[in-house]
């Protein structure tokens, strides 16, 4: 069965989903429910708990919010298409506190001339902060692209580069 909890966050509620073997999404919540998600509720295939996983997934997103984590241990099991799972295997790459742009993913994933597939693979990111796609910027260095909002990625990438920096001068 799959389960999903809502999460409050300094960036409001988030909703994050397991399927038993990993968790599957973690997205910000606006005004509406991912329509994904939404049809899934619906057909009662997926309900609201408190399962371990969910409770690890919100403990360790609190941590992050703290500063005092800044890598996941969460199993993933997001659904996408093997090129998405390279993509989103690279974003988990990126260090903390750090970005790249989409070029240097498409360099990275060996698609050097698909620069616009890799914001399509980052767009349809499932599993928001954990796969960070938050890191990834323009190549002139200008935010560019978050399905939360800039103001979401502008939040989280001055986020992580503060406690980078008290974490350096410890």
């Amino acid at each position: 069965m799959k389960a999903y909890k809502y999460i409050q966050t300094p960036l409001g509620k988030y909703l994050l989903a397991e399927n038993g073997k990993g968790i599957t999404f973690l997205e910000h919540v606006a005004l509406e429910l991912d329509p994904r998600i939404e049809k899934e509720i619906a057909a009662g295939e997926m309900v609201e708990a408190d399962t371990p996983l969910l409770l690890e997934g919100e403990r360790q997103l609190q941590q992050y919010f703290n500063g005092e984590r800044q890598e996941f241990e969460l199993p993933l099991d997001a659904a996408g298409t093997p090129f998405q799972l390279k993509v989103w295997e690279a974003l988990r790459q990126i260090p903390y506190g750090e970005t790249r742009s989409y070029k240097e993913i498409a360099i990275a994933v060996e698609n050097p001339k698909g620069v616009r597939a890799i914001g399509m693979a980052n767009n349809r990111n499932p599993i928001s902060i954990i796969t960070p796609c938050h890191r990834v910027i323009g190549t002139n260095g200008k935010l560019v692209g978050y399905a939360g909002g800039l103001h979401l990625k502008e939040y989280l990438l001055n986020h992580e580069t503060k406690v980078a920096i008290e974490n350096a001068t410890v």
